[in-house]
């Protein structure tokens, strides 16, 4: 949660959403980051923040060690003239940042992590990305969609399995932190995963955590076999072979209502638009049957089948 001073992060000790309700806002956070960074900036991520950067035992200092991964987390988001000052008190959130000009940033940290130290980590690469989109430049409008760019932006540049392993649930307590559905949180992991050719499931010491990434990973699946992309499997191609014939029919008309796709006619002839799997950068590309694209934001190469 924002207010005009700070951000903080959100926990929940009661009943824990699921499903994709936010996948639109998390979808435009992809794109935006895309954008801000570019594809060399976003690639400068290739490889997620280590367990062992962010592994706070009971045995360690409670403050030495959570400026050691305070540390450890700017240094993994390109932050390095960023210092942490970190704190604990009592406070209805899990986390909070204040930000201002830099270099120092100060950072409360709910007083339950005294004693729930594994999950510090995650709490604390939520507030760093704060820092590092403030620096950006990069925000959406309202608390609830910044908040949602937040956690995607944490999980996409490699630090957010953190905030994925934090969810637990149970028949009698759960514990989540972020904005994200375990699920989202899954399935933007997925996105990086297919993105980087990264497995973070070894990572999980959450059993609920790995069964939303595998929800969320099937989810992200879907993305990449939707037509036009020649990955669609045969009743999708088959509505998609339907749709075009009716934009053929009736040139101008709107796209069926859920169709991922949008035909179009232009001076070159008739197109079909639709979002890139990787980044959801809207593609144009011609009615022709076979062709291959490349996305111009995340250089992503797509076998279509128009």
């Amino acid at each position: 949660m924002a207010d005009g001073s700070g951000n903080r992060v959100r926990s929940t000790g009661g009943p824990v959403v699921h499903g994709f309700p936010h996948l639109e806002t998390v979808r435009s956070a992809i794109t935006a980051l895309y954008r801000r960074l570019s594809y060399d900036g976003v690639r400068g991520y290739a490889t997620s923040l280590a367990p062992v950067d962010a592994a706070f035992s009971d045995q360690d200092d409670l403050h030495l060690g959570a400026q050691r991964v305070a540390r450890a987390v700017v240094q993994h988001l390109h932050l390095p003239d960023a210092r942490m000052i970190v704190g604990f008190r009592t406070m209805e959130h899990a986390a909070g940042v204040e930000l201002a000009a830099g270099p120092e940033y100060f950072v409360e940290l709910n007083d339950r992590f005294r004693t729930h130290r594994r999950d510090i980590g995650a709490a604390l690469a939520h507030e760093v990305t704060h820092v590092l989109l403030h620096r950006l430049g990069l925000e959406f409008p309202g608390t609830r969609d910044n908040e949602i760019l937040t956690d995607t932006v944490t999980t996409y540049l490699g630090a957010g399995w953190l905030l994925l392993d934090a969810f637990r649930e149970d028949a009698v307590s759960s514990q989540k932190l972020g904005y994200l559905t375990p699920e989202e949180f899954g399935y933007v992991l997925a996105k990086r995963a297919f993105a980087f050719d990264e497995d973070p499931s070894p990572w999980f010491t959450s059993p609920q955590a790995y069964e939303a990434f595998t929800a969320g990973r099937k989810r992200a699946l879907r993305d990449t076999r939707q037509p036009p992309l020649a990955a669609a499997g045969r009743a999708d191609r088959h509505r998609y072979a339907k749709d075009r014939r009716h934009a053929q029919d009736r040139p101008g008309a709107p796209a069926a209502p859920g169709a991922p796709y949008a035909f179009e006619s232009g001076p070159a002839g008739p197109g079909v638009s639709f979002a890139c799997p990787t980044c959801h950068q809207r593609i144009r590309v011609p009615v022709r049957g076979r062709v291959r694209a490349r996305c111009g934001l995340c250089r992503t190469v797509l076998d279509c089948d128009t």
